[in-house]
């Protein structure tokens, strides 16, 4: 059984930074693409960024491209999310996700989440 556990959440003020780790269990965590997805109030849940099991490719939502950046340290069995220029329409909660196949981009795509962690962007 595998199990996600995100931290590094909470309160900033717009333009400020954040990074969220997502420490993973099991001894194949380096085989798997890793992503993270967020949901705001009242709204679906959302891709944000992946990032292929060897780093080699990654791939984000347009909302976040330059201001976000996934990273992964394999020995550690973590994936990272560094958040830039944070904006009020960042706040959400966010979730890591391990990829089973499909489309980067889906949640159908991904088999094990964690619980997630809040982040709150003020203006």
């Amino acid at each position: 059984q595998v199990q996600l556990v995100e931290s590094g959440g909470g309160l900033v003020q717009a333009g400020g930074s954040l990074r969220l780790s997502c420490a993973a269990s099991g001894r194949t965590f380096s085989r798997y693409d890793m992503g993270w997805f967020r949901q705001a109030p009242g709204k679906e849940r959302e891709f944000v960024a992946a990032r292929t099991w060897n780093g080699g490719s990654t791939y984000y939502a347009d909302s976040v491209k330059g201001r976000f950046t996934i990273s992964r340290d394999n020995p550690k069995n973590t994936v990272y999310l560094q958040m830039n220029s944070l904006k009020p329409e960042d706040t959400a909660v966010y979730y890591c996700a391990r990829r089973a196949g499909g489309p980067y981009d889906l949640e159908s795509g991904y088999d094990y989440w964690g619980q997630g962690t809040q982040v709150t962007v003020s203006s």
